[in-house]
């Protein structure tokens, strides 16, 4: 049966500065890392991506995921992919991504779509998401998009047949990320959608519900789930994703 052998070190470890968690990831016993963007910016420095790669070759773990920059979570964005006024940011954050993937081999990219602007439609925002998405589905290896719980109500992704629709708007090249701890956050029927969208999922996050925290804190049964995956044949990787107690 699937098992994680990834973990996410953003969340997993947030009182060490992100250079430092390959380190605990490793002591852990996981081979392989992903992050939300760690850096300030869209566009990691030359000093940055040493820093990172430095981190990983010292913990001897890989780097298998990284979410494209997000804008200022710390501050409420959950993205802006579909943002008008920011096609420029996420353009430059996609070289910097394709420069990381060439360097250390990560393949994997989650794109937070972005909440629904004030005084732009959301057509307008739909179309802004699509032309970046076939952009960045040429400029690094597999964008993935992810229903989110915990958003504005409005917000566009929170299931997975709307994120099923926005890949097909682009015409595919776009995986689903199925992150277990939002689809059940989100009232969705875990097993069911698991069935539905099978063929598109490209990369699956773990976390118990409620609290986010480890699996077996909740209710949601992981186990079973990781199970259906393995029958339905998924055999990407699997992601803790979850907080501390």
């Amino acid at each position: 049966m699937l098992t994680a052998t990834v973990v996410n070190c953003s969340i997993r470890y947030p009182d060490r500065p992100w250079w430092e968690t390959p380190a605990a990831a490793a002591r852990d016993g996981y081979p392989a890392v992903e992050f939300w963007w760690p850096f300030a910016g869209p566009v990691a420095s030359d000093a940055e991506l040493r820093r990172l790669a430095d981190a990983l070759h010292d913990a001897g773990v890989r780097l298998v995921a990284l979410n494209t920059f997000g804008g200022d979570l710390a501050a409420g964005e959950r993205g802006i992919l579909s943002h008008p006024h920011r096609v420029s940011e996420v353009r430059e954050n996609a070289e910097s991504v394709a420069r990381i993937d060439r360097e250390l081999g990560c393949r994997l990219h989650n794109v937070l779509y972005g909440e629904r602007l004030d005084g732009v439609t959301g057509a307008a925002q739909d179309d802004t998401a699509a032309a970046n998405l076939a952009y960045l589905r040429e400029t690094i290896p597999v964008p993935l998009l992810e229903p989110l719980s915990g958003t504005r109500p409005d917000y566009p992704v929170r299931t997975a047949d709307q994120a099923a629709a926005v890949i097909d708007r682009v015409g595919g090249g776009v995986g689903l990320l199925a992150d277990l701890y939002h689809l059940a956050a989100n009232d969705q029927d875990v097993a069911g959608t698991l069935r539905a969208h099978v063929d598109r999922i490209a990369h699956v996050q773990i976390a118990d519900h409620p609290g986010r925290h480890r699996p077996g804190t909740g209710r949601i049964p992981i186990a079973a789930h990781l199970a259906l995956l393995t029958e339905l044949g998924y055999r990407g990787l699997v992601a803790d994703e979850y907080a501390p107690l």
